[in-house]
């Protein structure tokens, strides 16, 4: 029984690539780690080894944000602009730009440098 349940696996891992690696960063995304959760955000953001869920992706790239992670702060914010995502206190797109910026996105420090500038003007 035990040699037919290591075949079946050994068979879903590359028949179901997608979908076991969706569930494998799940489980690591609920024990904490900021990178499997922001792979799980990319996942159901993008609807990859998984429906796409626009509200699920912000609430794992908000997870993942709230431990520092730039690529995960950065999503956010933009999703918050996008309104993909339940409205974000005063100034804290900005925060999470920063972040996402301070570790070398610079798509976050144009962003950034574009929603000051705007609030700048007349």
């Amino acid at each position: 029984a035990a040699v037919i349940t290591a075949g079946l696996l050994l068979l879903y891992i590359p028949l179901c690539y997608e979908d076991f690696h969706f569930h494998v960063a799940h489980m690591y995304a609920h024990l904490g780690y900021p990178n499997a959760q922001h792979i799980v955000g990319q996942r159901y953001l993008q609807g990859t080894g998984v429906e796409k869920n626009e509200h699920m992706a912000m609430h794992w790239f908000r997870q993942a944000a709230g431990q520092g992670h730039p690529h995960s702060s950065f999503n956010l914010a933009v999703g918050a602009l996008r309104n993909m995502t339940v409205a974000l206190e005063e100034g804290e797109v900005e925060k999470l730009l920063s972040v996402a910026a301070a570790h070398g996105l610079r798509e976050a420090q144009q962003l950034l440098e574009n929603i000051l500038k705007s609030r700048n003007l007349p």
